[in-house]
């Protein structure tokens, strides 16, 4: 009796234990996507080399425009560029040969090293939507952001399984001094999540400010010697580098921090209407803001991005998920290969004001397109609505949730004699299920992705919990992911450097909205 007692005692025991487990708080973020399925190449070798041949005749022919920057110029004097006004013209394989030494891949370190990210090669690292000025919820509606709803996305994305970097201005806190926003930014960065993150590109200053901050939280010599931030720099397409973004990059190479070197591509508008001629043109200006990297400081780590979408003809608005901006996307993705590049683009692209049907959609075609296209890094991956203008909390946990799907499609299809499943196949027979058989049962915790949003339960429990839809849905997860946000530890003595420094560069200027 007492050996029945005591195996009861832990059957029990092992049932509280998974219950409490199931319920318990669990902040896990993912590994970044090691992929192990091939990428769509929609372009065949006589068609890249004729893409490559004409991006060399534009720089060699028409050049590109480094606005009011001076020391830019003479660098690419020393470097034999013809020089004309704002005007460099690039001799055919100048840029080809400089930026052999921009590294193939490279590693972002995370304070938490469990965390830090491998950019090129295979590899995807998932990042949050940058850069709107509203925000909006089920229950504020859409709205100018706050660094509040700042602070609060950073927490999602710390808490977001399959998010694997905290991002940059995940939106734009309006109700903070222009020229003192960055610093609030970069404290809720490096505070409340313990991912890796971006820095600040709207003046060179505020670069460095980035530097300094990180060499607070790394350490002098270690943010020295390692990339610890990667930095968004999108150029003036057409053919125009303009000085605040050339000036941040400079800040950023010179002190061996990663940039990405984005065309800012609206088909018809910024572009040619065409695929071959926009990828054209992407090329181009890829090759020349890469070289510049390297120009400033050989062996900068750099990512070749391509921010890619079209324009409604009626109307004028841009268009996302659409089979043009895939096939661009598909394109660069080549040429990126070809060079030997990291490569950006893609994210949760879509056109809509809310998160409805219609940003789903145009959502799934944009994150497939991009796991498909060989992305290395994808900014926007979750929040993106209203075509770039609003971050959306609820679509920010929608996307999130999705990105899982990717985790899953990436791994490829595994073939050996468990996966086989012969013995399944023989106790079931003619005729019967699978439920209960040893192979199942053995396998099922992990053979489905799972997802933590969607809604699949019979109709009566679902309209007896409310009938909610995916935006009730996600409304609720976004509260229960900030009640149960814990926050990552961080030193006190680092933690008080960086407010001091905050406190310090604050109180050093006066406040600026413009």
């Amino acid at each position: 009796m007492a050996d029945v007692a005591a195996r009861k005692r832990t059957r029990g025991g092992g049932g509280a234990a998974r219950r409490a487990e199931r319920t318990s708080v669990q902040v896990e973020t993912a590994k970044y996507i090691e992929r192990r399925i091939p990428n769509f190449e929609i372009l065949d070798d006589a068609a890249l080399a004729m893409i490559e041949d004409h991006a060399e005749q534009v720089l060699e022919e028409i050049g590109v425009s480094f606005v009011n920057n001076p020391a830019a110029l003479d660098r690419w004097r020393a470097a034999g560029a013809s020089v004309d006004g704002d005007r460099v013209r690039l001799p055919r394989g100048l840029a080809r040969e400089l930026i052999k030494t921009a590294p193939a891949q490279f590693t972002q370190h995370a304070r938490n090293p469990e965390r830090s990210v491998e950019i090129g090669g295979k590899n995807l690292v998932l990042a949050p939507v940058y850069g709107p000025p509203f925000v909006r919820d089920l229950d504020g509606g859409r709205r100018y952001a706050t660094i509040e709803d700042f602070r609060k996305f950073v927490k999602l994305g710390q808490m977001s399984k399959w998010l694997h970097h905290s991002g940059g201005t995940v939106c734009e806190p309006t109700d903070v001094p222009v020229n003192k926003r960055h610093l609030d930014m970069l404290l809720a960065h490096m505070t409340l999540s313990d991912k890796p993150f971006m820095g600040s590109v709207t003046e060179p200053s505020r670069a460095q400010d980035s530097v300094d901050m990180c060499k607070i939280l790394f350490g002098e010599e270690f943010a020295t010697n390692n990339t610890v931030m990667t930095s968004l720099i999108n150029i003036n397409s057409p053919l125009t580098f303009d000085d605040v973004m050339m000036g941040a990059l400079e800040v950023y190479s010179a002190n061996m921090q990663a940039c990405i070197v984005s065309p800012f591509i609206v088909g018809g508008a910024m572009a040619p209407v065409s695929v071959a001629g926009t990828l054209v043109q992407v090329l181009a200006e890829v090759l020349a803001g890469v070289a510049y990297t390297q120009l400033v400081r050989p062996g900068a780590p750099v990512i070749m991005g391509a921010f890619v979408t079209s324009i409604d003809m009626n109307s004028g608005a841009p268009t996302f998920g659409t089979p043009e901006a895939s096939q661009i996307t598909y394109g660069a993705g080549q040429l990126a290969r070809r060079l030997n590049l990291p490569f950006r683009s893609a994210g949760s692209f879509c056109g809509s004001k809310l998160p409805d049907a219609q940003a789903a959609y145009e959502t799934a075609n944009s994150l497939n397109m991009g796991l498909l296209s060989g992305v290395n890094f994808m900014l926007h991956a979750c929040g993106w609505l209203e075509g770039g203008l609003v971050s959306s909390f609820e679509k920010f946990v929608m996307d999130a949730d999705q990105l899982g799907t990717l985790h899953k499609m990436a791994e490829g299809v595994t073939v050996d004699e468990d996966t086989l499943a012969m013995d399944a196949i023989r106790e079931v027979g003619p005729g019967g299920h699978y439920l209960g058989c040893a192979h199942t049962q053995a396998n099922f915790k992990t053979a489905f992705w799972r997802s933590d949003l969607l809604d699949y339960k019979p109709y009566e429990t679902w309209s007896e919990e409310g009938a909610r839809d995916t935006v009730a849905l996600a409304s609720a997860r976004v509260q229960k992911l900030i009640d149960t946000y814990q926050q990552p530890p961080l030193d006190p003595a680092i933690h008080a450097a960086l407010n001091a420094y905050v406190a310090e560069k604050k109180a050093s200027m006066p406040d600026a909205f413009a």
